[in-house]
């Protein structure tokens, strides 16, 4: 069993954890939730003894971990999958381990079998994939056989079958009678998967209790009530009965209404007197996610906002189209002296010119490279001396055709290739 008793952690004047106490009891998963920045992966840590809590303690067993003998066998934990070295071997990063904790190495290909990565184990962990990655955390984390494991995110960058897999390995880990403490924050997995939830916010205990208890406490059941579509009349007399029996009925945007307050037997029997029909009549249970978002909304630290520069981008009324010339206006030409945007004070756009000012010459090169335009620093006419214009039908533009001036000078010609039947003779015998 896990058990935190007033944890609190500071890291100078910001309080990451605060006076938290919970336990987490072996032979169920046990969901750990919390927003960005609540303080998560820091309980974890204090946890595991990787951090020291500034007052307060965990204790794994009725020990801290510290304390703990042969804790290899007793706890195992992924929080960080990057956490190995890249050139190693899968099979010799769990093998380097296995051997620190007196664990045999027959136990390493056993769990190269169970996570499913017993074909690439002589392959480097550093050109694993994410999910790959977090295949080798579990498996170090399975290392020991323990009686106690700790995941942080466990199905990050997992397929779905991958995520199926850790769902089911959660599951039979805790039906075996083990501590099983998982993070995350896909919570429709987690309604799959926990059974029981410690919710936390800004460092501070949220809820502690079962999955069913958590969704009923912070979300409100209703009941899905349509009736035949035209028949408006039907729908204001059953608002008008639910109404009159104490509850609510309010509609949505499909034109079914919602109803809370009856239980569905009640709201059965008050369309059955009011001779009624019904076309749907169905039960609606908020789903974790919804709670969650419930609970937590006053404690979200990071939020997102509309962004400022949204439709900032788009030409004001009156100018041209992208790339198009002005009314009245021939490329090669003087701006027209008519009213114009210029005259306005407006910058001038693409293919404009202000007014006075003669249009540049065009650009003998720009049909030549597909890609010209994405070479800001690329000059827009050949240069005497300079870089020679990309080729024909190369994208990046392509090198110089034999025989044509180099860039940077001429070079000094290539010394005459020797006869095919005679030796090439060295220019120095070297003894």
């Amino acid at each position: 069993m896990i058990e935190a008793v007033g944890l609190t952690k500071r890291y100078g004047p910001k309080t990451a954890v605060h006076n938290l106490s919970f336990q987490v009891r072996p032979g169920t998963v046990t969901g750990f939730l919390g927003p960005n920045g609540s303080g998560k992966s820091t309980t974890m840590r204090m946890i595991l003894g990787l951090d020291a809590p500034t007052s307060g303690h965990a204790t794994i067993g009725g020990r801290p971990f510290r304390q703990t003998p042969n804790a290899a066998r007793l706890v195992g934990a992924l929080l960080d999958a990057k956490a190995v070295h890249g050139g190693r071997s899968a099979r010799a990063h769990l093998l380097s381990l296995a051997q620190l904790s007196g664990i045999p190495a027959r136990r390493v290909d056993e769990v190269l079998g169970v996570v499913g990565l017993q074909d690439v184990a002589q392959r480097r962990s550093g050109g694993f994939s994410l999910g790959m990655g977090q295949r080798l955390g579990i498996a170090a984390a399975l290392l020991g056989d323990p009686q106690v494991l700790l995941f942080d995110e466990p199905v990050n960058g997992l397929d779905p079958e991958g995520i199926l897999w850790v769902r089911n390995l959660m599951k039979q880990l805790a039906a075996e009678g083990r501590t099983v403490f998982v993070s995350s924050h896909l919570m429709s997995e987690m309604a799959l998967t926990a059974e029981h939830l410690i919710v936390i916010g800004r460092g501070q205990l949220l809820a502690d209790m079962p999955v069913k208890d958590f969704i009923s406490a912070n979300s409100a059941d209703f009941a899905r009530v349509r009736t035949p579509d035209g028949a408006s009349e039907q729908r204001e007399k059953l608002t008008a009965a639910v109404a009159e029996a104490g509850g609510q009925a309010v509609p949505e945007e499909d034109g079914a209404l919602r109803v809370t307050g009856l239980p569905l037997p009640r709201i059965s029997d008050l369309a059955h007197a009011a001779d009624i029909r019904l076309w749907e009549l169905s039960p609606h249970q908020a789903s974790l996610e919804e709670a969650y978002m419930r609970m937590t909304q006053g404690a979200v630290d990071y939020r997102s906002t509309a962004d400022q520069r949204s439709g900032l981008q788009a030409a004001p009324a009156g100018y041209p189209p992208q790339g198009a010339a002005p009314q009245g206006y021939a490329p090669g030409q003087p701006s027209p002296t008519l009213s114009t945007p210029f005259e306005q004070g407006a910058p001038p756009l693409p293919g404009q010119v202000p007014p006075g000012v003669a249009a540049p010459p065009p650009n003998p090169y720009a049909q030549q490279a597909p890609y010209a335009q994405q070479a800001p620093y690329a000059p827009a006419a050949p240069v005497p001396g300079g870089p020679v214009p990309p080729q024909q039908g190369h994208p990046y533009g392509g090198p110089a055709p034999y025989g044509a001036p180099h860039p940077y000078g001429q070079q000094p010609p290539m010394p005459p290739a020797a006869p095919a039947d005679q030796p090439t003779p060295h220019t120095q015998d070297v003894r």
